[in-house]
């Protein structure tokens, strides 16, 4: 995770300039943990703990937390789902007391930083790929396709996006009736867009709002209370229509779409770049025109989902060579229930 990368670093370069050090706090619905993990273990003034939802993720996703034997990291499975591991972070940082005590800071997309690295992702995709084109974003928590829409607000030559769901399709029902409506988030193959509140939506509705912060909020608490997030139709065409379009791909379509780019390429993806490509190829001759260039965001290593790949294609994809024995490596499992001093208490132990 390039973005990731950077965060560490940036973090260690200007911890060690103020003699600081931060508690890193953060969930993960698979692939964050680990990328968050790599991007810090070497930093010298950073502790990170990451929650992830338990029987949730992927099994190579969970060993790349769990594997670690640097001391500063720290894996929590926790009894729930992701959006229930997202609340716990929110719910510590909402904490002042408990935030000021512990020095806590965020690594994954809470964190501007992880955003604004990822917008360079497009400006690169552009530059080597084609002058122009739509991005398909395989999306759960709204980062990576957030990020492009910044990269377009700065000048990149993007003609739209597709964001792509799974089963967990919040967003493409949003983008179909302006009105997001949360369900209870369903087990797939694309474990780490196995969300329903996508945080980052967040950032883009405060644009919509014209950086009304008060207004927002009180949006947000009204989503959280009710379910229902309704958008003014004005809005809606102002900020959305001719930008994003969403689709949805279970996991049917997901295998259908791995197998078909194994018979036709030879190439293994993975789940989430599956439902990406999906989703491209529904948009074409409805949303967009036969001739337009569309760029699927890869986002994951087939060798993180072997089941899915193998029953796909037939093929099981190998592990970098660096995690060759990623499989057979000890375990440092922490399970935690969800229940927010629970979590509070476990964080405060390892400053």
């Amino acid at each position: 995770d390039v973005a990731l990368q950077l965060v560490g670093k940036l973090f260690d370069h200007v911890l060690a300039q103020r003699n600081e050090r931060v508690m890193i706090v953060g969930a993960t619905s698979g692939d964050t943990g680990g990328a968050a993990f790599d991007g810090v273990a070497s930093c010298r003034n950073v502790d990170i703990v990451m929650l992830y939802p338990n029987n949730r993720v992927s099994e190579v996703q969970r060993r790349q937390m769990t594997t670690l034997t640097a001391s500063n990291v720290h894996a929590v499975a926790i009894d729930g789902t992701f959006d229930d591991c997202q609340d716990l972070v929110k719910a510590m940082f909402n904490d002042q007391k408990f935030r000021d005590a512990n020095q806590l800071s965020a690594v994954n997309s809470i964190n501007w930083v992880r955003v604004m690295a990822q917008v360079v992702y497009y400006f690169t995709a552009l530059e080597k790929l084609g002058d122009s084109a739509v991005f398909s974003v395989p999306t759960g928590n709204f980062g990576n396709v957030l990020a492009g829409w910044i990269a377009k607000q700065m000048g990149a030559s993007i003609d739209g996006f597709v964001v792509a769901s799974n089963t967990n399709d919040i967003l493409t029902r949003f983008f179909e009736s302006q009105q997001m409506t949360a369900n209870e988030v369903v087990p797939t193959l694309s474990p780490s867009m196995d969300i329903q509140v996508s945080s980052n939506f967040e950032r883009l509705l405060f644009e919509m709002n014209n950086r009304d912060g008060d207004l927002t909020a009180k949006q947000l608490t009204e989503f959280r209370s009710t379910g229902e997030l309704i958008v003014a139709q004005n809005n809606y065409a102002k900020w959305i229509t001719g930008v994003f379009t969403g689709y949805r791909c279970n996991d049917e379509q997901t295998l259908a779409t791995m197998k078909d780019v194994y018979q036709q390429t030879g190439m293994l993806i993975d789940p989430h770049t599956a439902v990406g490509l999906s989703a491209a190829r529904q948009s074409i001759g409805v949303n967009y025109p036969k001739n337009q260039s569309i760029i699927t965001l890869a986002t994951a290593h087939p060798a993180k989902f072997p089941e899915a790949v193998r029953r796909a294609t037939g093929q099981t994809p190998e592990l970098p060579e660096h995690l060759a024995d990623l499989m057979s490596r000890p375990e440092r499992i922490i399970s935690l229930p969800n229940n927010l001093k629970s979590v509070q208490a476990f964080v405060a132990k390892c400053r």
